[in-house]
């Protein structure tokens, strides 16, 4: 079973990789400046895709609780390489740091120039990029451990997603997610999908309303407010 969804996990890697070329090279070049319409577009295909992944049974989604979410900082736990396109398929008008590298990938470049903030900038033009996502109503998905983790596992939390949520002025609504198995975990293969459906268990904790730090300097906001979102995923 477990080479069976081996060989499943690459066909479906295929598969998405030859939609993106698809997207990249006919669709993007055209309308690449219409940041919501390619959000819209880049929503529906990754919801498409993460229903195709649980319609063959090799994940599954327990949504415990994820409400409508508009115009937020979304910090979320980080268990598996495709988070991203979980989170992106459930929750419209999303927008997330991407590698500078892959802005000059010829197959993904017109993706990740349409709705994609590159990360490896200077810290001024990294704020200003996500206040302007934000501005425009996109929802700004972080991971703010930087690195994929298991449940029990409780990484150190940067302060960047506070720092981008005081610059913008907008509330912060965390997400736990977490696999009851490793499924493309840190220094696995792509194709490990281990020998059984992996279940994601959803929850979307209470939002973090950063105007009651209006009154505190901005160190001390970025460290209350990222102490509150440690234990709004952790529970610590």
């Amino acid at each position: 079973m477990k080479q069976l969804r081996s060989v499943i996990t690459i066909i479906c890697f295929l598969i998405f990789g030859a939609g993106a070329v698809i997207v990249n090279f006919l669709i993007f070049p055209l309308i690449k400046n219409n940041k919501e319409l390619c959000s819209d577009i880049i929503h529906n295909l990754w919801k498409f895709f993460t229903g195709f992944l649980v319609f063959i049974r090799l994940i599954k989604l327990d949504i415990r609780k994820l409400d409508k979410i508009e115009n937020k900082v979304i910090v979320s736990t980080h268990p598996s390489f495709i988070d991203i396109v979980i989170l992106i398929g459930l929750i419209p008008r999303s927008t997330c740091y991407v590698k500078k590298s892959l802005a000059h990938n010829p197959i993904l470049k017109n993706i990740i120039g349409s709705i994609f903030i590159t990360n490896e900038v200077e810290l001024e033009e990294l704020k200003e990029k996500s206040k302007n996502m934000l501005d425009r109503g996109f929802n700004l998905i972080i991971f703010p451990s930087g690195t994929r983790h298991r449940r029990g596992e409780y990484p150190k939390i940067k302060k960047g997603a506070a720092l981008v949520a005081l610059n913008a002025g907008k509330n912060i609504v965390p997400i736990q997610i977490f696999t009851d198995e490793d499924f493309l975990f840190i220094h696995q293969p792509f194709y490990a999908a281990g020998d059984k459906t992996v279940t994601f268990e959803i929850t979307q904790g209470e939002e973090i309303d950063i105007q009651k730090y209006k009154d505190a300097t901005e160190i001390v906001a970025k460290k209350q407010i990222t102490k509150q979102i440690e234990q709004s995923l952790y529970n610590s």
